[in-house]
């Protein structure tokens, strides 16, 4: 089975704050996950890396829970393809 964008979320920030992914909920907000500024663009980088697309930091600052986090990247992800072309 394969994982939605929301699980590959949750699982990026779960291991880069080292936080269980039990208690990454999407209403969880980046304060009450103790996700400063810092963790923030590591967990960008990782991101990144685990999709494979850019996230403009300007648009990544105004996210501040993990249900707009997966909008965003959801977003992303559908402009990705409908710019690729296909196979």
């Amino acid at each position: 089975m394969s994982e939605t964008v929301q699980d590959r979320v949750v699982r990026v920030i779960g291991t880069t704050r080292r936080i269980p992914l039990e208690n990454v909920r999407p209403d969880s907000t980046f304060e009450e996950l103790g996700i400063d500024s810092l963790d923030r663009l590591n967990i960008l980088f990782d991101l990144e890396s685990e999709f494979d697309i850019e996230i403009d930091d300007e648009e990544a600052k105004k996210v501040t829970n993990v249900r707009e986090m997966v909008a965003g990247i959801s977003q992303l992800l559908a402009a990705k393809e409908t710019a690729s072309p296909e196979s």
